[in-house]
Formats: structure tokens, C-alpha cells, sequence
């Protein structure tokens, strides 16, 4: 339900039958990456703020300052914000836009990975970090060595290594980087170095993590997505190809990576035979939500896979101004994901 539809919705009829209530109303959320740490349920999302910045397909009405951790005891208790886990006057590199987030555990610490623009306006990829989950979290006074673009998740797989997936098109930047440098010519436009329709899709990238998770261990690597020939997806394919949000899960001995289309508003998925692809197209997760952005993560808990998403549905369709929710997800026996409408 993309946003120029957003005068014609019936907000209370549509709460009614929407698959999930807001987890938290007292705040605006976005972006929610959930955990299961030691028995409890931890998100991470961005903040959302009314801060009068024009709005714009570079997403400069975007303009988050802080996290907060959201935790719950049971997938049907209460979430309880934390207050503030970090906020950007805290950060040495960076000056504005602190975008998705996303966090992981490792020997007893907790480690928040996060975007942000720098003094020269590019995204960044920076890593804090707490002795508790729910922080305050210390940041490092850089941001990762060859980080770019935004929307860092972080996977720890079953033999101990960490990956981060990360990549973003438009304000995310991710186009300007397709010669390995960042391209600031046409700074106001966010689709200058968008391929060709029917030129392949730009790819999300993947690293390995360094064992102490404050920098990649190699190289970031470009993911292949790849349809039902085995042929990279291609730029016109704006109903299947990536354009932000990566996630990483793993079901039956298979990997799913997952991602929002963007422009037309899905959370699609791709399933490969390890951390690095190639991943096959195979269907949505998610269908559009009020809202322009869709974002979500995955997590599994007590053995039932969980969705975590957001829409726009609390502020009345204020596009920036968003709410995060939750719900079950359910697959079929050949591994397929039944996709969920958000609105039943």
C-alpha cells in the first residue's frame, strides 16, 4: 500500500484487520532487527523523527540521531524500550542519518553495527559496542575500514564465523559506488548510475567479519541474485531485484537472503547453499505495507520463525514516521515461504 494511496485508506478499518498491532506507540520505529539472546527477544530499529527535512527520494526526511533498544520477555509479552543505546553526538565520524542498524553477540559482548553519513556525506558503516544488550553502546572512533552504503546485517553461522550484508540503492548510495569509488557527480539525483533496465541489478555485498567484529576480514564481495535460469536478475526487474534491506537466515541446512524491492514495496527472498550465494529467486515474504519503505528481519525463536517488519500505519501514513510489528512465519514442505499479507 504505497503511499499515494494513503488518502483513500481507512485507518481504523485498517488497523482492525492488520496482522499485527504496533509493538511500541510512544515512539516512531523502523527498520526492526530482532535477536534471541539468552532467552529474551531484542530489536534494533531506527528511531523515526519529524525533523523538517524536505522530503526527497535521497530520504533526507530521514534524519535519525539515536537508537533505541526495544526488548520482550516472550514473543507476546510487552516491549519495553530501553532509552537511548547510542546517539550520533557520541559518534566521532559521523554527522547525520543514522539509518538501520543491526546487532549480534559474541563471547558475552554485544555489538551494534549501524549506518550513518560522515562529514563529506557518505554512508558509513560503523560498530559500537556494550557488555549488556540493550547497551549504552561505546563506538569505535572510525568506521569500518572499506565500509560503504547502508543497511549492515550481521549473520553468525553455525561454525562461529560472523557476515555482514549491506548495500542500499538511491540515498543509500550504493550506485555511486560501481567503480569501486564513491561518484559524486549528480548529487541531487538518486537514480544517476542506476543500470540500464535491461542491464543487470546492482548486487548487495557480503564480508566476513574479523574475529573481533570491528572490521571485515576481506574484501566485501558482490551477492548474486539469480532467477529460475540461473541469469542475474536485471535492473527493470524492480519487482524482484535488490534494492535495501539484507537479511540472512538460515532454515533446514538452506541459507535465505532477504531484501525489500523498494519502488514496489515487497520483501522478497532468495535461497542459496552458503553465506555467500549465489542466492535464487524463489517468491515474497511480504507484501506492500502503508507506507514507501518496507524493511524487516527474521528471527527464530522457541522454534517458530518470526517476521519482524514496520508500516506506517501508527502515524496515519506519514512515510518517515513509522511503527514496528511482528508475525509468525510459516513454510511449506519444499522450503518455500507462505508469503503474508500485512493487511488480512
Amino acid at each position: 500500500m504505497p503511499e499515494d494511496n494513503i488518502e483513500h485508506i481507512n485507518f481504523e478499518e485498517l488497523n482492525q484487520n492488520a496482522l499485527s498491532a504496533p509493538l511500541v506507540r510512544h515512539i516512531y520505529t523502523a527498520d526492526p532487527s530482532a535477536h534471541y539472546f539468552n532467552g529474551k527477544i531484542y530489536i534494533y530499529p531506527s528511531h523515526d523523527v519529524d525533523a523538517g527535512e524536505a522530503f526527497d527520494d535521497l530520504g533526507s526526511h530521514f534524519a535519525m540521531e539515536d537508537y533505541h533498544v526495544i526488548s520482550m520477555d516472550s514473543i507476546d509479552s510487552e516491549a519495553v524500550d530501553n532509552g537511548i543505546a547510542l546517539h550520533i553526538d557520541d559518534v566521532q565520524w559521523a554527522k547525520q542519518q543514522m539509518w538501520a542498524p543491526d546487532a549480534n553477540e559474541k563471547n558475552g559482548k554485544f555489538y551494534l553495527f549501524f549506518p550513518a553519513k560522515d562529514y563529506d556525506g557518505i554512508f558509513r558503516i560503523g560498530v559500537a559496542v556494550s557488555d549488556s544488550p540493550i547497551g549504552p553502546f561505546k563506538a569505535q572512533p572510525n568506521p569500518i575500514k572499506e565500509s560503504f552504503s547502508i543497511d549492515p546485517a550481521v549473520f553468525k553461522d553455525e561454525d562461529g564465523s560472523y557476515y555482514m550484508y549491506f548495500g542500499g540503492l538511491w540515498g543509500g548510495q550504493l550506485q555511486r559506488w560501481r567503480s569501486g569509488v564513491f561518484n559524486a557527480d549528480q548529487p541531487e539525483s538518486p537514480t544517476a548510475f542506476i543500470p540500464d533496465d535491461k542491464d543487470p541489478a546492482l548486487l548487495p555485498f557480503v564480508a566476513k567479519m574479523s574475529d573481533d567484529l570491528l572490521e571485515f576480514d576481506e574484501k566485501p564481495k558482490e551477492i548474486q541474485i539469480l532467477d529460475e535460469n540461473g541469469a542475474l536478475l536485471l535492473s527493470g526487474d524492480n519487482e524482484r531485484r535488490f534494492f535495501e534491506a539484507a537479511w540472512l537466515h538460515k532454515h533446514n541446512g538452506n541459507y535465505y537472503f532477504s531484501y525489500s524491492t523498494g519502488d514496489t514495496h515487497f520483501i522478497c527472498y532468495a535461497i542459496g547453499d552458503n553465506p555467500y550465494g549465489p542466492f535464487t529467486y524463489k517468491g515474497r515474504i511480504l507484501n506492500p505495507v502503508v507506507g514507501w519503505t518496507s524493511h524487516h528481519s527474521i528471527c527464530q525463536i522457541e522454534g517458530k520463525t518470526y517476521l519482524f517488519y514496520h508500516d506506517s500505519s501508527l502515524s496515519k501514513g506519514v512515510t518517515h514516521l513509522r511503527c514496528i510489528k511482528k508475525a509468525e512465519i510459516n513454510y511449506r514442505e519444499d522450503g518455500s515461504i507462505i508469503t503474508l499479507d500485512p493487511y488480512q
